[in-house]
């Protein structure tokens, strides 16, 4: 059988170069021969516990210190040799980190199923970083380093992002309720996971300082089921913003004072009826029937409604005016509308041939009957 590896160590203390180490075991293999009288130096950020025969015999803060107490054994090489050199009182000291070891990454590999109240069942993915530190070093010892010679972030971050997911799972199904509540609850959902975790993480000897979510990612047709739905409450904002400005100006016209003023508003509330028809999705408003045909004046045939001229017989057209108040057309050179007896408005008078004594259009130069010039 072959010798274990056998140190005698006189100065101990330990540089974390990496940054990432949460505990260090000098010596990192074997065991060591714990001089009586040797140097422990342990800095500000870290502790020192020292293991004799298997067990955890004391705990050092920052200072230097002189390994002479009852605990040390009193270990020379003479006392070594009836043991062929090999000494069965062998120590070990680690060294543990007490700083703040933040950015550590959690995260789904897989995606966990929610169970949407709108939606249905819904897989997420989900991410986010962490900081823990070291709150009692032989519990971390005893609980997850073990025997190892050293010990990093990387190596128990792995575990760390299990529980955490797992937590993340169970508090998402208890506390939220659906997707559509999801923006701008990040923080909250951080920090009421980072209480769940308290626990869990102190069975390990470890504080869980802080906990960010960055992002809850659902499916690509549920993302855009719940952009629709901003965009839906976007148009019903806007709908809401106009009726407002409508009011206000209705508010601000009645206060002019006056007939003016409170024509004006009357106006704007007729007009609201139509405004918030054409803002309702899904609404639109027919346009009115316009005539296309009007039978010709002079020999009854069909004939567009502009036409000057009609293309059966060629005859001037007089172009009918339509009553403002009821929209039905006026004969012409009516004073009253025959159907609702409004007042015409007054137009420009028509021409008389001074030959033939026809009735000529407003600004024609010639005799629609007898082609004589007016002027």
């Amino acid at each position: 059988m072959g010798v274990d590896n056998v140190f005698l160590l006189e100065s101990l203390e330990w540089f974390d170069e990496s940054g990432q180490e949460l505990l260090h075991r000098l010596p990192e293999q074997g065991s060591g021969e714990i001089k009586f009288g040797a140097q422990l130096t342990v800095r500000e950020s870290q502790a020192a516990v020292l293991f004799y025969k298997g067990k955890a015999c004391d705990a050092y803060g920052a200072g230097r210190h002189t390994l002479k107490t009852g605990n040390i054994p009193i270990l020379t090489k003479i006392l070594s040799v009836p043991w062929g050199g090999t000494s069965p009182l062998r120590a070990e000291v680690f060294f543990v980190n007490l700083k703040v070891f933040p950015n550590l990454k959690w995260g789904t590999r897989d995606p966990i199923a929610f169970r949407d109240a709108e939606l249905g069942l819904v897989r997420l993915r989900a991410h986010g970083i962490f900081n823990i530190r070291i709150v009692q070093p032989v519990l971390l010892i005893n609980t997850l380093a073990g025997t190892m010679g050293r010990f990093t972030t990387e190596e128990v971050e792995d575990f760390l992002r299990k529980v955490i997911v797992s937590r993340f799972n169970d508090y998402l199904g208890e506390n939220l309720h659906s997707l559509f509540d999801l923006p701008g609850s990040f923080d909250e959902i951080a920090q009421g996971l980072q209480k769940r975790l308290v626990l869990d993480f102190a069975r390990l000897g470890l504080a869980l300082d802080a906990l960010y979510v960055t992002s809850i990612t659902p499916p690509e047709e549920v993302q855009q089921a719940i952009d629709d739905r901003s965009r839906l409450g976007l148009i019903q904002d806007m709908d809401n913003f106009v009726r407002m400005k409508a009011a206000m100006a209705m508010e601000k016209a009645a206060t002019v004072g006056g007939e003016a003023g409170a024509g004006m508003g009357l106006g704007l509330g007729m007009m609201m009826p139509a405004m918030f028809g054409q803002l309702q999705p899904g609404v639109t408003k027919a346009a009115p029937e316009q005539k296309k045909e009007v039978p010709c004046q002079e020999c009854a045939n069909l004939i567009p409604v502009h036409a000057r001229f009609c293309p059966f017989c060629g005859h001037q057209q007089l172009l009918s005016q339509e009553c403002e108040n009821c929209g039905k057309n006026l004969p012409p050179n009516a004073v009253f509308c025959p159907r609702c007896g409004h007042r015409a408005e007054e137009r420009a008078a028509e021409i008389t041939c001074p030959h033939c004594r026809a009735t000529n259009l407003p600004g024609a130069l010639y005799c629609n009957q007898c082609g004589d010039k007016l002027v």
